[in-house]
């Protein structure tokens, strides 16, 4: 899935500004190839509505066409590498960000990954790596980015979850749904906690998209390579006649990032094509 001319100018539309003024830190703002994931799409949706973006990534290469894209939208993007499972890294990065930009407003935790199997034919180093990547990286940024937002007196955060975190999704992973879980509830506990201070925390959930991870990682773990085979399958469980990608992921996390969503704090927004409310 390659972003051409005509679905990137698609995507620029005149916009409301909705993240005027704001600084906002995208953690896995590249992706594995050509298309809409999710931070990617967040990224340029964030820079379209006017906002500074801080993009992370463990290889900065990925994050190329991501800067290519914003700088088309006429927007303002900075990158740096990191391994979000590491403190030290993340402490570096958030340094780096504030040296840029001098704060940050907006907090979106994207980094995430499943690792097929259930317990039985798991190992445990997949576990504890999955944990890691999924749940541990979403601890230690929110450690390092809170007394920023503290200081200020407000911010928002964005953290990525799964539908399959809810419900069996069509594969045993059970490292990724239960990772995913605890995000969600991460979430919860962190909005009552810092409501006080101005800090509004919510979750996104993506369903079954159709992003670049689809067609270079999944397709080869479920569909033997074949992605056609692959998507048809996935939107077969969808009830709305098409499967969304990163950007609509992307139009959830702005409304929850922007002041538009200033009364909404530990809540979800599901984005999934209504595959959640199937009864079958």
């Amino acid at each position: 899935m390659t972003i051409t001319a005509a679905t990137a100018a698609d995507f620029f539309q005149p916009t409301a500004r909705r993240l005027q003024g704001k600084v906002a830190l995208v953690t896995g703002a590249g992706s594995v190839g050509p298309g809409w994931g999710n931070g990617r799409a967040i990224a340029v949706r964030f820079a379209q509505e006017g906002a500074q973006v801080f993009g992370v990534d463990r290889d900065l290469e990925r994050m190329g066409e991501t800067a290519e894209l914003i700088a088309q939208a006429g927007g303002v993007f900075a990158a740096a590498p990191c391994d979000v499972t590491q403190a030290a890294s993340i402490e570096a990065m958030v340094a780096q960000c504030i040296a840029r930009f001098g704060r940050i407003d907006v907090l979106v935790n994207n980094v995430g990954g499943s690792a097929k199997g259930g317990p039985v034919e798991m190992s445990e180093a997949v576990w504890d790596a999955q944990v890691d990547h999924n749940l541990k990286s979403v601890f230690l940024t929110c450690k390092h980015v809170l007394p920023h937002m503290l200081a200020q007196g407000d911010g928002a955060i964005v953290n990525l979850a799964s539908t399959s975190a809810t419900r069996w999704t069509g594969a045993a992973q059970i490292a990724y749904a239960s990772t995913k879980a605890a995000v969600m509830q991460f979430t919860r506990v962190l909005a009552v906690q810092y409501a006080g201070q101005g800090i509004r925390v919510n979750t996104v959930v993506p369903g079954q998209l159709h992003t670049p991870m689809v067609e270079t990682r999944l397709a080869g773990q479920r569909a033997g390579g074949d992605v056609q085979a692959l998507l048809k399958e996935r939107q077969a469980r969808i009830p709305l006649p098409f499967m969304g990608d990163g950007r609509d992921t992307a139009a959830a996390a702005l409304f929850l990032a922007s002041d538009e969503a200033r009364f909404v704090t530990g809540t979800e927004i599901v984005v999934d094509g209504g595959m959640s409310v199937r009864c079958d």
